[in-house]
């Protein structure tokens, strides 16, 4: 577990923000790559990407802060603190920022709305997969004690100081575990991509394929501001994952045998 990869002076570069760096602007460079194979505007498609990155955090972070929100109301000044600012977020939170910011970009420009979905899935996977690597890193986002064979042990303090990573005993790999999933779906997604038989087909299993590998996750995650729906039955994050299954086999449901390229409206 590194951090920090190195510190000058008073200056230190953290592991966590590289990685998630590396990993938008990869899955940025993807999707504009595949819009443009779908017949979208490579212009259209870089605003979209940057947009949805803005926003993205800023959903993550609001959502971090929503589960957690005795705590923060308790000491309100946390919000805008450093180890605030330096945790990584709920990524549903942020999936859903994004997808707000998508659905306004799209439909300002009259962009092909599950084409553009379609062409940014894969590359919203590998990005997440990267950027989990990164909470690996940093020591965020970790998971529940355990006394199997792949349980890790963090022992820097610095990740301690900084998100409050247990130390000296061995949990869950849940960043790893997260991010195998997304990798495994990012290779499914770009398959289906050059396959696919209706618009929306690679979004929609993506929403399934996600949804479904994040609501059983959380049964292993352990960090704090997991927050609790329906009288702690589960989590928040269950309870959007499920939603997003939900919406993409909706999405199949209605789309499934529709031409490529027909809108929604003809389709109907």
């Amino acid at each position: 577990m590194f951090p920090q990869l190195f510190h000058i002076g008073r200056f230190f570069l953290p592991t966590y923000g590289l990685l998630v760096s590396l990993g938008v602007l990869l899955g940025m460079w993807i999707s504009v790559r595949n819009s443009e194979k779908q017949g979208i505007d490579p212009e259209n498609a870089w605003n979209l990407g940057i947009m949805v990155v803005l926003c993205g955090i800023i959903g993550a972070k609001v959502l971090y802060i929503i589960v957690d929100w005795d705590a923060y109301m308790a000491h309100p000044s946390e919000i805008f603190s450093l180890a605030t600012l330096q945790a990584g977020g709920v990524f549903s939170g942020g999936l859903i920022g994004a997808l707000s910011a998508a659905v306004w970009y799209i439909r300002k420009h009259k962009m092909p709305a599950l084409a553009t979905c379609d062409a940014f899935a894969p590359g919203l996977a590998i990005g997440h997969a990267i950027g989990r690597v990164g909470c690996f890193a940093a020591g965020c986002c970790w998971g529940k004690p355990t006394n199997a064979f792949w349980g890790v042990t963090f022992t820097n303090p610095i990740a301690y100081q900084l998100v409050g990573t247990p130390l000296n005993q061995a949990l869950e790999p849940t960043q790893l575990f997260e991010s195998a999933v997304e990798l495994a779906n990012f290779f499914i997604l770009a398959w289906m991509l050059k396959r696919k038989k209706f618009d929306g087909q690679v979004f929609g299993a993506y929403l399934i394929l996600y949804g479904v590998a994040r609501y059983f996750l959380e049964f292993l995650r352990d960090d704090p501001g997991r927050g609790s729906v329906f009288g702690g039955l589960m989590t928040g994050t269950q309870l959007i994952s499920i939603c997003l299954v939900i919406t993409g086999g909706l999405i199949w449901w209605l789309r499934s045998g529709v031409p490529k390229g027909v809108p929604v409206q003809a389709a109907r």
